[in-house]
């Protein structure tokens, strides 16, 4: 049994981070607090809601430019962090499990494993990242 199949079916809630309900960033706050000891900041007052891309597009970018964050170069891994593209903005995260299956939020309102090689997420697939405290554990 994959660590993921723990939260396949949380239900979504904006800013949520628990078994009651999450949005895709609250997902991977849940994960890496449970699954690896690694605590995530929440970005509550960074943005109004999850479907307000612009701002959440703008919150990515600036994690990217001096967060914890590393490109992945090479094999994409567990637990490395998948950043989409949600219309024109790259606002939307997911989780590895074994890529190119991710562990995410759906459109449908839950948690769900999907494949990132389908063309609905392949085509909106803009790089994988991996948290500077699970590049010592390698």
């Amino acid at each position: 049994m994959s660590w993921s199949n723990t939260y396949v079916g949380i239900p979504q809630a904006d800013k949520g981070a628990s078994e009651r309900g999450c949005d895709c960033w609250g997902l991977t706050r849940l994960v890496y607090r449970q699954e690896l000891g690694i605590k995530l900041p929440s970005y509550d007052g960074d943005y109004v809601s999850p479907d307000e891309h612009s701002e959440v597009a703008a919150l990515v970018d600036r994690i990217e430019d001096g967060g914890p964050w590393r490109a992945v170069a090479g094999t994409v891994r567990p637990f490395d962090l998948l950043l989409f593209r949600r219309g024109r903005f790259r606002s939307h995260v997911g989780l590895a499990v074994n890529f190119p299956r991710m562990l995410h939020m759906d459109e449908s309102g839950q948690a769900c494993h999907v494949d990132v090689s389908l063309p609905r997420h392949k085509t909106r697939f803009c790089g994988a990242y991996r948290h500077r405290d699970l590049e010592r554990r390698t």
